[in-house]
């Protein structure tokens, strides 16, 4: 039982996990994209639809899974690249530009994947190794898990790598912290926000795919359900800190599971609550961390401010 919820628990964290890295990095960067979810959805329809399609015509899961990886990736960019446009390009409000993002992605996901409701794939295989994955519980933990469980913790290094230890993640952080300041330096503040918004998109549509791909077999619209708004919260519950996120994306994954297996053994709560709890507990969080907080925030100063170049 205990190895089970474990094993369920890294399942749920790891979409969480990747959508809030990316999250993180445009964040640094000084922009803040409330679509999130959008991008999600849009990645896990075309995540199935390109795993669907790539095993139909050819009859290599293994190849699908790849496809389908790629095709959330593409679908996450293109929807972060029309945020970029509206926000960077014309300067259009962040709040409003990734809300409207999240509502247009939710439509349009649910209008291609209308054709493959109640259609099924494969998920992902899972890592075998002789005599250490058979080790009792840690066998299973350590090393047996997709592909996508070991590809979020790596990535969580990088962007750790990238942003404190290479020049490129100082100017980065530069552009999020004071964008005038990094411009009057001659750095190209809105081609830097651009590039992090692309990667964040790029991390949120993978996280999309990833639903369909390896924790459930089928799309369904709306499957995300909610999970773009719980990364945001992640990125201020990190205090922006890449290896911070690690921790409160597990945390709320031990929530989600933990509403699932309170369900199975009948325990006298209403189910309605136990589905709300993972968002209650966001909030909370948020609040103690907000009331518990000294020394002022730890934000990117310039966060969610539109910045427009002198010509």
């Amino acid at each position: 039982m205990l190895e089970a919820i474990i094993l369920s628990v890294l399942a749920a964290s790891t979409p969480l996990l990747l959508a809030a890295a990316g999250e993180l990095v445009a964040e640094r960067s000084g922009v803040l994209n409330l679509g999130l979810e959008g991008m999600m959805i849009m990645g896990a329809a075309c995540g199935f639809a390109g795993a669907y399609y790539t095993d139909y015509f050819t009859g290599s899961f293994t190849g699908s899974v790849v496809v389908g990886a790629l095709c959330g990736i593409v679908a996450g960019v293109f929807m972060a690249a029309v945020f970029a446009a509206l926000t960077l390009g014309l300067a259009v409000n962040q709040y409003a530009a990734g809300l409207a993002l999240t509502i247009f992605g939710i439509g349009l996901s649910g209008l291609m994947g209308a054709g493959f409701v109640g259609e099924r794939i494969e998920t992902a295989p899972h890592l075998y190794i002789p005599l250490l994955t058979d080790i009792p519980l840690v066998g299973r933990i350590l090393f047996g898990q997709d592909a996508f469980v070991y590809l979020s913790l790596a990535l969580i290094v990088a962007v750790w790598w990238f942003l404190y230890r290479t020049r490129a993640g100082l100017i980065l952080r530069a552009c999020g912290d004071n964008h005038v300041s990094a411009h009057a330096l001659g750095y190209p503040v809105l081609r830097i926000r651009m590039y992090a918004v692309m990667f964040g998109g790029a991390c949120a549509g993978l996280a999309g795919a990833y639903l369909p791909l390896a924790y459930t077999p089928f799309f369904i619209p709306g499957m995300t359900a909610g999970r773009g708004w719980i990364a945001l919260a992640l990125t201020v519950f990190a205090s922006w800190m890449p290896l911070r996120l690690v921790i409160g994306a597990y945390l709320f994954g031990a929530v989600s599971i933990l509403q699932l297996h309170a369900q199975a053994l009948g325990i006298g709560i209403p189910s309605q609550f136990m589905s709300a709890l993972p968002y209650l507990a966001t909030v909370v969080v948020l609040v103690l961390l907000s009331r518990t907080r000294t020394g002022g925030s730890t934000a990117p100063a310039a966060l969610g401010t539109v910045f427009v170049p002198d010509r």
